[in-house]
């Protein structure tokens, strides 16, 4: 079998075997096959799709690439959390230490950025010192210790979701479902984790632009999950505007800070509060869906999501000082707010031009080898459907390059789109699905 052979037959719109998949998967890990192959392989896959086998196959064949972690000697039951990616997304930073603190053990290997789309590796690395590369050993270790793991892929668990993740960043192949069910369900099932609940967002600012797109990969993921065993729900939420008010890596860590604290955004807050809800309902902390909601008001408003996150950084080396002065956390040289050109209502945010412009900022990657300036990024000061008044800040931006700083007003400035009629706001979900 050659590689070669594999490429064409899913660039002809053919379907592969199983046996097929997992020689190009084994062969790519193990470096045989060379990025520009695997690269080739990507495109005719987002082309052409897979089948629902095929995605299972090429799923199994990530997972199966490394380590599969059996959690059961170290927590009784694990529960995991993942978002299909937005733009502002810092949720992983409040639900996991939240959900902990309430008893329910948090298991989450989680990746970095991927085009436009923040990622949760990239946000903790603005935290001096903190580890993103826990072994396996030190995985099992830590959630067992304190019942909380949030740590970067290691090279022992879904190796070849490691590298294709970072290629797909780089080849205008991250809009595929079936590639975004198999990385995110790989590392799901290479983790160990017993539940999981999905953040599927939906919108400009995601990879899903409409509500049918993201149904379908919702129920595919929730489909595979199940039929591997594990508790899975899924939540379809919405992305046509940044959550939160914070985009940009040390920025979200402030964000998710206050939000500890129980001040921050109420949209990012209410959202967090209705996924850590389902956590500790797929964990088997409570009963039902309110009670899990009260569980985690309460948890919040303790201060022992907060000091659960202080474990978290400590355990994991980062310097605990930063996040309890996060004014020690990275800060752009160039700060400025840019007013609104006029009063009116903010009728549209495109997400998506945000996001673009933190990673042209330096936020996010251009090429797999390219390195994060932690400090930059954008604070916008509206939700759709508020009122903007005239020479109020409309965003902020945070550069290190001035150049940088004002080809990102551009873009931002160009983003907002403000009108004279009312403009209705934007719900935070839209479905839940489940088995």
């Amino acid at each position: 079998m050659r590689a070669t052979d594999v490429i064409a037959t899913k660039r002809d719109g053919n379907e592969l075997s199983r046996e097929e998949i997992e020689f190009f998967i084994q062969g790519y890990t193990k470096g045989e096959i060379p990025d520009y192959q695997a690269a080739a392989w990507l495109m005719a896959v987002y082309q052409h799709g897979m089948t629902d086998r095929e995605t299972h196959d090429l799923t199994m064949a990530m997972a199966q690439s490394g380590d599969m972690l059996d959690l059961k000697t170290v927590s009784p039951i694990s529960v995991d959390k993942h978002s299909t990616g937005g733009v502002g997304d810092k949720v992983s930073l409040v639900v996991a230490p939240l959900v902990a603190a309430c008893g329910v053990s948090v298991a989450k290997m989680t990746g970095k950025g991927l085009g436009f789309s923040g990622g949760t590796v990239d946000k903790l690395e603005s935290i001096p010192r903190y580890r993103t590369d826990l072994s396996e050993a030190e995985f099992k270790a830590q959630l067992a210790d304190i019942g909380i793991v949030l740590t970067g892929q290691s090279a022992d668990l879904a190796p070849a979701d490691r590298k294709l993740y970072a290629l797909r960043d780089v080849t205008a192949t991250v809009e595929s479902t079936p590639l975004i069910v198999s990385s995110i369900m790989s590392k799901k099932l290479a983790a160990g984790a017993d539940a999981i609940v999905l953040d599927v967002k939906v919108g400009n600012g995601a990879f899903m632009k409409t509500l049918e797109e993201a149904e379908v990969l919702a129920e595919a993921l929730v489909e595979l999950g199940v039929q591997a065993g594990r508790r899975v729900t899924a939540l379809i939420s919405d992305m046509n505007q940044p959550l939160g008010w914070a985009v940009g890596n040390a920025l979200e860590v402030r964000e998710a800070v206050n939000t500890l604290h129980v001040s921050g955004p109420a949209d990012f807050r209410e959202h967090c509060m209705v996924v850590a809800a389902e956590m500790l309902l797929l964990g088997g902390k409570v009963p039902d869906i309110n009670a899990a909601l009260t569980l985690a008001l309460e948890t919040l408003s303790s201060g022992a999501a907060w000091n659960k996150f202080k474990e978290l950084v400590s355990a994991q080396d980062g310097n605990v000082r930063c996040i309890e002065e996060p004014k020690r956390l990275p800060q752009a040289r160039l700060i400025k707010p840019v007013p609104a050109p006029r009063s009116g209502y903010l009728s549209s945010v495109n997400a998506a031009e945000i996001g673009t412009a933190v990673v042209e900022l330096g936020g996010g990657r251009k090429k797999k080898s390219d390195l994060i300036d932690h400090s930059v990024g954008v604070i916008v000061h509206y939700k759709v459907g508020d009122l903007v008044q005239k020479d109020t800040p409309l965003f902020t931006i945070h550069a290190s390059d001035r150049a940088a700083m004002d080809a990102a007003q551009e873009r931002v400035q160009a983003a907002h789109i403000i009108s004279d009629s009312p403009a209705q706001r934007l719900p935070l979900f839209y479905r839940r699905i489940t088995a």
